[in-house]
């Protein structure tokens, strides 16, 4: 029975130890992918994150933000050259004023 109880203990402290970590991660990573792009704030490297923008589409819309101060909705963002109904649709979801 002792050796029973032994082994269970050392189950727990490996789960302990290797798996619970591992999960906390990846539930980390799934939140940080999950949070939206605030176009009133976003950096240069962040506006890159999403789909379809590139450096150039980036400053752009950093551009777009200092002539006319800050997005007041997200669809203000299809004012900006390069970025369209096809290419707005497909960022929507993930940004945010």
């Amino acid at each position: 029975m002792n050796k029973l109880v032994l082994g269970g203990v050392a189950v727990v402290v490996v789960l302990g130890l290797f798996v619970f970590p591992l999960v906390g991660q990846q539930a980390q990573a799934g939140k940080a992918a999950g949070e939206k792009i605030n176009l009133n704030s976003a950096t240069l490297e962040e506006l890159q994150k999403l789909p379809g923008i590139g450096v150039k589409v980036a400053q752009r819309i950093i551009d777009y933000r200092k002539q006319n101060g800050n997005f007041k909705k997200v669809e203000e963002l299809m004012k900006v050259r390069g970025i369209g109904e096809k290419l707005f649709a497909r960022m929507k979801d993930m940004i945010t004023v």
